[in-house]
């Protein structure tokens, strides 16, 4: 049976190849390609190139490389499953097809919340660091707050002019990543880089631990893909299109990062590297080409700017769809009367976040990223295999049983990987989220209605 049904102009009268959908198909395939890419090549390369380095010492590229692999074999995952069922609503949803539980459905998109809050914070640090220190000399924290309200001010301003911002600043960020690995073929070129240092890891420090630490932060630099899963209900022929755009969008970042890395500890050595908060911008500054500190400080604050913007759109929008479908308190789905925003779930994300900063360094932060999504693609790769004996009608892609097992076993691996203080961190979050999901069964909060002539239409678009 055929997928689609068309006139002889060729309009697509059904759903596209993905089932019925009251949401508008918008989104080519060329269109979910740069939206992924957008998503993955982003600030996390700005900030950890460092923290890779103080791991691995010239070999960033290995962590990197590796990194590149286990996302690819959690992508699999994603493409069979939004494929399969082209809905709305990515992990959670896939959760409660395969587990029938609404509690572990909540955990799911919780822990995606949680993700997305530390993640902001993690950036906001980055923001105040030495990238900022180009500009002005203020502490790294009470920087990283004032960075977090503006972000929050423009979010509830509207996601019109939000996803305006981003575009443009996803143009930024991209091209300070292309600069800098020109700028190492340059060095290398006119002979002061030292290519040598890319096989060198520090001394005392095993390849095999070194790697596996260092792929942690290089993780968090691939993790963004899964948001794609969100927007499939949107795209046309996304059974067709999706796997191409999400496996073609982590290759290209993929070999971003990894030239990145080549070039980052060919300029420089990987000690200085790790020494700094802005280790790309040492990079262009031993280049020594002429390019302005103050120019390539702006583009990276852009893009971690950018970084932090989009997560708090995810995250905000993700606390008003939860509340509005009783998973949280009701009051989080309160609106602006005018703008249409959620500025309740705006406001608490924005505070969980300033909290956060104070808890710990960028790399912690990227790492309690890195715990809580793992547990997000636990699930969604144990899903698959579960769900292989749901048959649909319609032709999806299939990928071999052999592959999320070892997507599960990666997801093992790194979870293993990570220190008692980042599993205590993020067993708080889990802890807030359980006691949030307790009380928003709790009758005296399920019968708490949002006033619909206080907030208008509750729908969190632009004005």
């Amino acid at each position: 049976m055929r997928d689609q049904e068309q006139d002889a102009t060729g309009t697509d009268h059904r759903d596209d190849g993905g089932g019925d959908t009251r949401l508008k198909r918008s989104v080519t395939g060329r269109l979910l390609f740069l939206f992924i890419l957008g998503d993955v090549l982003g600030a996390g390369v700005y900030a950890l190139v460092g923290e890779i380095a103080g791991e691995v010492g010239g070999a960033v590229w290995l962590p990197m490389l590796v990194a590149l692999v286990l996302a690819m074999l959690t992508a699999a995952s994603y493409a069979e499953l939004v494929t399969k069922y082209p809905r709305a609503g990515g992990s959670a949803v896939f959760a409660q097809r395969a587990f029938r539980s609404p509690l572990i459905s909540f955990l799911v998109g919780y822990c995606m919340l949680a993700a997305g809050v530390t993640s902001a914070a993690g950036l906001s640090l980055a923001f105040g660091g030495d990238y900022l220190g180009v500009f002005l000399d203020v502490p790294a924290a009470p920087a990283a707050i004032v960075f977090l309200v503006l972000v929050a001010l423009l979010n509830a301003r509207g996601i019109k002019e939000s996803v305006q911002a981003n575009v443009v600043m996803t143009v930024i960020e991209v091209s300070g990543l292309v600069l800098v690995v020109v700028l190492g073929a340059l060095v290398l070129g006119r002979g002061d880089g030292e290519i040598g240092r890319v096989t060198e890891f520090p001394e005392g420090v095993s390849v095999t631990s070194g790697v596996l630490a260092a792929a942690l932060f290089a993780y968090y630099s691939f993790v963004g893909f899964e948001v794609s899963a969100n927007v499939a209900e949107e795209v046309r022929d996304v059974r067709r299109v999706y796997p191409r755009a999400l496996f073609g969008a982590l290759l290209v970042a993929g070999v971003v990062y990894l030239l990145v890395g080549l070039a980052a500890t060919t300029v420089l050595a990987p000690d200085e590297l790790a020494g700094s908060s802005g280790p790309l911008l040492e990079v262009v500054r031993a280049a020594d080409v002429g390019v302005p500190d103050r120019l390539f400080s702006a583009v990276a604050l852009i893009a971690v700017a950018n970084g932090a913007l989009l997560t708090m759109i995810m995250a905000s929008r993700l606390v008003f769809g939860m509340a509005e479908q009783g998973l949280l308190p009701r009051p989080l789905a309160r609106v602006l009367p005018e703008r249409r925003t959620p500025w309740v779930a705006i406001v608490v994300t924005t505070l969980v976040a300033i909290a956060l900063t104070l808890t710990g360094d960028l790399g912690d932060l990227a790492n309690t990223v890195v715990l809580l999504l793992l547990v997000v693609f636990l699930s969604t790769n144990i899903a698959v295999l579960v769900l292989r004996n749901d048959r649909i009608e319609a032709d999806h892609f299939r990928v071999w049983a052999v592959v999320p097992v070892l997507a599960i076993g990666s997801c093992l691996l790194l979870l293993w990987q990570q220190e008692a203080g980042i599993w205590l961190r993020a067993g708080i979050l889990l802890a807030v989220g359980a006691v949030l999901y307790l009380l928003a069964q709790a009758p005296w909060w399920r019968s708490t209605a949002v006033p619909a002539a206080a907030d208008g239409d509750r729908t969190p678009t632009a004005s």
